[in-house]
């Protein structure tokens, strides 16, 4: 009962959200559909689009240890939605509203990094 309590406050506070701001997605995981992996020397991060909404996860190569990591997304005219610190499976994912606006994309774990130029336009 307090379990489902939980998901419906959190699915609440969610609802509140405006658009164009920064959403968290529970459990690591990001909506909408794959679109982009951006591979470099130290992990990888992936890109989602669904419903104008754009989400990345950065992911490391080598998963357990704690290490350093980010992910950011920001949409074209707003502020880039970050998350940074020392994780051990995962940073992310961040969630942005770009509707039909390009977004660029950074995710770096350890030494390694990587960033697009404007995408997804």
């Amino acid at each position: 009962m307090a379990l489902g309590a939980t998901a419906l406050a959190a699915a609440g506070l969610l609802a509140l959200v405006a658009p164009g701001s920064a959403q968290a997605v529970a459990a690591g995981r990001c909506a909408g559909r794959h679109v982009k992996t951006l591979v470099f020397s130290t992990g990888v991060t992936r890109v989602y689009k669904g419903n104008g909404y754009v989400c990345a996860l950065t992911v490391p190569d080598r998963p357990g240890a704690w290490t350093t990591m980010s992910v950011g997304v920001q949409a074209r005219g707003g502020r880039p939605v970050v998350d940074k610190g020392r994780y051990r499976y995962h940073a992310g994912p961040v969630t942005v509203y770009a509707g039909h606006r390009c977004v660029r994309v950074r995710g770096s774990v350890g030494g390694g990094s990587t960033a697009t130029g404007w995408i997804l336009c």
